[in-house]
This record gives structure tokens, C-alpha cells and sequence, in this order.
């Protein structure tokens, strides 16, 4: 990192070169459990904000996957891996039925290919062409809510007939009052990493729902 490079919005502390080492380390302490609580508060409110819709597109979910559907997740970045996690947790699941489930961003052969071929906004909408029917499921994660492939992928997937699912944060971006977001979870933060902590739990907590929205998912 260069010595120009800002880290005070991080931690002012360590900017401020403290010289006394056990001042240091309780500062860090401190701001340790202040990110903690601010986590907590916001993982909470976020799951009480979001009660009434995690129960209809759960709802939705395992009406879905009882009929023969499956789910594909995909997103940039950090929220590459949260919808990859996401997509193990229905595929392979701690307990209960496993649900066919596939992250978008898994091959690395394929997204480099459709990158290089027909360009990186359409990485996940070609990809929902060649696999995804009617009767699916997708879900698009993002912190922004405003990335180009996933907005191109959402639409792709809605005019094919799948249920579509959005995480974001802020405000929801152009994920919010989308008419190919079917149900759109929104993180009120103004950080990526409260965010995507927040989206971790709610990823949870909807595979969670759809599990109870149909007993028979339930059995292993």
C-alpha cells in the first residue's frame, strides 16, 4: 500500500502512528466490538425489515423446487463468492434435502469464454439461455444493485419464466422496483461490509424458509 494511500476512514488510530502499544491495542479493541455491534444492529433490523418477504419468495422457492425447479445464483467480486456459498448451502446442506442449485461463476472456463466472446455484461444471461427454463429460480447478488450483467441476466431470466431474486444494498440501486426482480432484498448500509454480512444471514435465513415452506424438502 502506498504511504499516500488513506486508511484513516478504516482505522484513524493507526494514521495517527500511536506510540504507546497498549493504547493501540484497546483502541483496536474497541473498534473491533463498535464494527460488532453496528453488525448485529444491522443483521437484525435487516431480518425484521425483510420477515414478511423472505416468507413469500421462500414460499415461492419451495413451491418451486417441489415441481422439478432449480436455482442459479451469480454476482461480481465478494458477492461472487456469497452467491457461491449460497448455491453450496441448498446443493449441500448441513441438514435436510439437498436442492439443485448452481453458482453462474463456478467455471472458470465458461465465464472467461463468454467474456472474451460476447462480452462481460452478458456472462450470466448467456448462460441462463443455455440452461435455465420456466419454472427456475434465479437470484443475483450485489452490493449496488446497478451491475450491467446482472441487470442483463434478471431480465433474461423473467422473460424466460424464472422467479427472480435480488440482493443489494443502499438504497437497492436499480435492483428496487424492478419489474424483473420479483423480490428484492435490500441491506440499508452504506458499507460493503456490513452489507454483505447482513446478505450472508439473509441468504441463511431464506434457504431456511424454503425448507419449512414444504415439509417434504425437509427429509434427507
Amino acid at each position: 500500500m502506498s504511504h499516500d494511500e488513506p486508511t484513516n476512514f478504516l482505522y484513524p488510530f493507526i494514521d495517527a502512528e500511536e506510540d504507546d502499544s497498549a493504547s493501540l491495542l484497546a483502541d483496536l479493541a474497541a473498534s473491533a466490538r463498535a464494527k460488532a455491534t453496528e453488525s448485529f444492529a444491522l443483521r437484525r433490523s435487516t431480518l425484521q425489515a425483510n420477515a414478511d418477504l423472505l416468507h413469500r419468495a421462500g414460499a415461492e422457492m419451495a413451491r418451486r423446487f417441489a415441481t422439478g425447479g432449480r436455482l442459479f445464483t451469480f454476482g461480481n467480486g465478494g458477492s461472487c463468492t456469497d452467491s457461491t456459498t449460497l448455491a453450496g448451502l441448498f446443493a449441500r446442506p448441513p441438514i435436510g434435502k439437498p436442492l439443485p442449485a448452481w453458482s453462474l461463476t463456478a467455471d472458470q472456463a465458461i465465464v472467461t469464454a463468454l467474456g472474451n466472446d460476447v462480452g462481460f455484461e452478458l456472462v450470466f444471461a448467456r448462460q441462463l439461455i443455455a440452461r435455465a427454463q420456466a419454472g427456475d429460480i434465479a437470484i443475483a447478488m450485489s452490493t449496488s444493485g446497478n451491475s450491467p450483467n446482472l441487470l442483463a441476466a434478471l431480465a433474461e431470466a423473467r422473460q424466460r419464466g424464472l422467479y427472480t431474486v435480488g440482493f443489494a444494498g443502499y438504497d437497492g440501486g436499480a435492483f428496487a422496483a424492478n419489474p424483473n426482480v420479483d423480490a428484492c432484498f435490500v441491506v440499508r448500509s452504506q458499507s460493503v461490509h456490513r452489507i454483505q454480512e447482513s446478505q450472508a444471514l439473509l441468504g441463511y435465513q431464506l434457504w431456511l424458509t424454503v425448507h419449512s415452506g414444504d415439509q417434504s424438502l425437509g427429509a434427507a
